[in-house]
This record gives structure tokens, C-alpha cells and sequence, in this order.
């Protein structure tokens, strides 16, 4: 396991006991190598080894509500498939056929592409995905919006690893917050 993985963890899980002890009930346990192959064989992928190291610490979150991320819930593999393969059938049926996203540098001019994995859900079809097939200039494995409205691409961290670097630093920094009536952890500014 990565140590880095571990300590981002760690210094997540030390701002949810003081801050937001629900939300640390809300995590579930870690994720076993079966699920792991079972999981890529749905997707069609081989994911990221430090999202497969995090995920063998917390498989996601139990739970919707409250949220983990400022995009509401961390997906358990089981729901990671099925919200990709929500996105999968809209684009086998043709729902995307000439649509175009306004990306970021380093992202892919589509609407979906099947090689975007969800890990986060806010129920209303809005998503942090793992990014596997970025543009030039991008890297496998960077994480991305992906919004089931607006065209727009962020680039939100160069890999998994640094997107959960980040969530911790935002924690302790106050960047984000814990709101019970928002039904977890949002922007400061939103609160």
C-alpha cells in the first residue's frame, strides 16, 4: 500500500472524528483483490494503483448521505459500475452522438468517453471521474468533472492520489466544511 495513500487517509480520517464522526461511520471497509478483478473486468480497465490502494483502505462510503466530497458521495466499486454503466448505455443509444465538451487542457473534447470512471456521485448525475484516456498533455489516472448539463471539463487533480492529498488539505484548512443541512462536506463558501 502506498504510505502516501495511507497518511492522506489518515489525515482525512482525523478531521472526520473531530469534525464530522458520521461521515467516519459512513466509510467502508476496504476493498478485496475478487472485487477488484471483477470491478475492471465490468469496466474494461485496469485502474489506477493508487485509487486501488485507497480504496483497500475505504471502499467508498456505505451510504448517499452524508457526503465525503463537495460532490457528495465516495462510490464503492459496486456503484462506481453501475453509475459508469448508466453513462454507457446513454452513449451505446446514441444520446451523445455529436456532442462536444469545453475541456480543460489535457482532456478529451467529448461528452463521455467510457474510459472516464465515476468515484463520486451527488445524485443528480454530477461526477469526479478517474480519467483514462486524457488528451495530449493529460495524464492516465488525472480526475476530472463530468457534469450531466454543462459542457464544461475541469481538470481537478493530476491523479488520485493527489486529488485525496488535496481533500485532506482542504479539510484541515478550511477550504471545505462539514454542513449537516447541506448533508456533508461542501466549499466553505457554500456553507
Amino acid at each position: 500500500m502506498s504510505t502516501a495513500i495511507a497518511e492522506a487517509w489518515s489525515r482525512v480520517g482525523q478531521w472526520l472524528e473531530a469534525n464530522a464522526p458520521e461521515i467516519l461511520e459512513n466509510l467502508a471497509g476496504p476493498a478485496s483483490d475478487a472485487e477488484f478483478a471483477a470491478r475492471e473486468k465490468a469496466l474494461g480497465v485496469s485502474l489506477p494503483n493508487d485509487f486501488k490502494a485507497a480504496y483497500r483502505i475505504h471502499n467508498g462510503q456505505h451510504r448517499d448521505i452524508p457526503g465525503l466530497t463537495e460532490l457528495g458521495q465516495l462510490l464503492p466499486l459496486k456503484r462506481v459500475v453501475e453509475e459508469w454503466k448508466v453513462w454507457k448505455e446513454l452513449l451505446d443509444t446514441g444520446d451523445f452522438a455529436g456532442a462536444t465538451s469545453e475541456p480543460d487542457p489535457g482532456i478529451g473534447n467529448v461528452w463521455w468517453s467510457p474510459r472516464w470512471i465515476p468515484f463520486t456521485s451527488d445524485g443528480g448525475g454530477n461526477h469526479l471521474c478517474i480519467d483514462l484516456e486524457p488528451a495530449s498533455g493529460g495524464n492516465v489516472g488525472q480526475v476530472i468533472t463530468m457534469w450531466h448539463d454543462d459542457p464544461h471539463r475541469e481538470l481537478v487533480a493530476p491523479s488520485f492520489g493527489a486529488w485525496l492529498a488535496q481533500l485532506a488539505a482542504d479539510l484541515e484548512t478550511g477550504k471545505l466544511v462539514y454542513s449537516e443541512r447541506h448533508g456533508g462536506v461542501i466549499r466553505a463558501d457554500f456553507a
